[in-house]
């Protein structure tokens, strides 16, 4: 695995990385989006969907949990954005005997989404935020993009412990530079470069 990490230092650094991320994805790729509420990923979205053409806003999709658009990739052809939102996903409700994995899959299933997830259309590309817990079960070739924010030194935030003792964690900040991680996964991703 060749793992890439750059660096965004401004939300329209973050959307030229999103498009230039765009620039190289083809029908049936799958991309996966993590990092903490506020590191990016909806900035990225945005300008991912700009680099391939999309003229509608891109916006997260937390409450509708998939929007579909379309647009073109970079060599033209017609490109159809699946773009999920899986922070919602996941409850507790499991079927007996049933794994966590299982259970997503099943409320992928229910909103339809779970084959066009599992096998994206020749013309298809998904981009999902919050999927990391889903990356093995959707697609055994896919890239892997982690935001990190980063920590405000000056602010530490008090958490009670297991003992019930006063732990000071530094806090994370909307402000900063974020490090942006590529894990490629499969030999579709091979060679993938920023």
């Amino acid at each position: 695995m060749n793992t890439i990490t750059t660096h965004a230092s401004t939300a329209q650094a973050m959307r030229q990385l999103g498009a230039q991320v765009a620039g190289q994805v083809r029908g049936g790729d799958v991309l996966l989006l993590s990092g903490p509420l506020g590191a990016g990923k909806t900035t990225f979205a945005q300008g991912f969907g700009a680099g391939l053409g999309i003229e509608e806003p891109i916006v997260s999709p937390t409450f509708t949990i998939a929007r579909e658009l379309d647009g073109r990739f970079a060599d033209g052809t017609a490109a159809h954005l699946v773009h999920v939102d899986a922070y919602r996903l996941g409850g507790a409700a499991y079927a007996p005997g049933q794994d966590a994995i299982g259970r997503l899959l099943d409320e992928l299933e229910s909103l339809g989404l779970d084959e066009e997830l599992e096998d994206p259309g020749e013309n298809t590309v998904v981009l999902m935020e919050w999927g990391e817990q889903m990356a093995t079960a959707l697609a055994d070739e896919r890239l892997e993009i982690h935001i990190g924010r980063p920590l405000d030194p000056t602010a530490i935030s008090e958490h009670g412990d297991q003992d019930g003792l006063q732990d000071s964690q530094p806090v994370l900040t909307s402000n900063g530079i974020r490090t942006v991680t590529f894990v490629p996964v499969g030999a579709r991703w091979q060679g993938f470069t920023i």
